[in-house]
């Protein structure tokens, strides 16, 4: 577990220790931002409206629920830039081959490294929690949709970094490790998308496969284990993946 903990850390701290760290921040945070004033300013208006006629409106489902599925449309651009480094800048700076040789296992390595890239994953997330500070501040929204919402957006983020490790580890090329996450993150994505039309065969796997259609409850406040166990198996999977194509690097070396 040290082990494990000092490569999270050194990740972490190289993510920081460079510009990298503040600019996928910063890309998450202001389109986040964006949309939060604009579904915020919507809800305004639209609930003095309704206060004429005795009505009232959910901040949980008119603003937070649709902020966060909008940032998950942000996830899918800013993951690759998170994962594209992790394993490709060792191969090009040749440093690969020290950490192989290293006194650590490769499932270290690689939970070492997914935990490190999770961190800053994490930043980004709590950056979000300013914005959403303001509702309690000056309204009442239930804070368990909230949390729920945010555990959806851990666990498909978490799916999103595994399978980007794997990717990386398959090239010495940032910008192709990027282009191929984002690529593949999109067919995850959309792969949903065509459930309808594939037929009764296929359909029902489609949309089970759609990265976004677990989200879906976790946005509306509801945790349902059938979801958390999807994220759990993908986050699995692409460690697993990952775990072969170092191990594959190791006897090429």
């Amino acid at each position: 577990m040290r082990n494990i903990m000092a490569i999270a850390g050194k990740e972490l701290r190289s993510y920081f220790a460079s510009p990298i760290a503040y600019i996928i921040i910063g890309f998450f945070a202001l389109p986040f931002g964006v949309f939060f004033y604009l579904y915020l300013d919507a809800f305004l208006r639209q609930s003095m409206q309704m206060a004429q006629y005795g009505g009232n409106m959910n901040v949980n489902q008119q603003v937070i629920r649709l902020v966060l599925q909008n940032a998950s449309v942000i996830i899918l651009f800013v993951m690759p830039m998170i994962t594209m480094r992790t394993y490709a800048e060792e191969k090009r700076s040749g440093t690969v081959e020290l950490l192989l040789t290293s006194p650590v296992t490769d499932l270290q390595i690689i939970i070492g490294k997914f935990l490190g890239a999770l961190g800053l994953y994490i930043a980004m997330l709590l950056v979000t929690l300013l914005y959403v500070a303001i509702l309690f501040v000056y309204g009442n929204p239930e804070w368990r949709p909230l949390v729920a919402a945010y555990l959806g957006l851990l666990l498909m983020g978490g799916a999103f970094l595994s399978i980007g490790l794997f990717i990386s580890s398959t090239t010495d090329n940032q910008i192709v490790a990027g282009i191929i996450s984002f690529v593949v993150f999109l067919l995850l994505w959309i792969i949903g998308w065509f459930a309808e039309s594939a037929g009764p065969t296929i359909g029902p796997l489609t949309s089970y496969l759609s990265i976004t259609e677990h989200f879906e409850d976790f946005a509306k406040g509801i945790v349902d284990t059938k979801h958390v166990l999807y994220y759990a198996s993908l986050i699995t999977f692409g460690l697993f993946l990952t775990a072969k194509s170092v191990d594959s690097e190791r006897w090429r070396g």
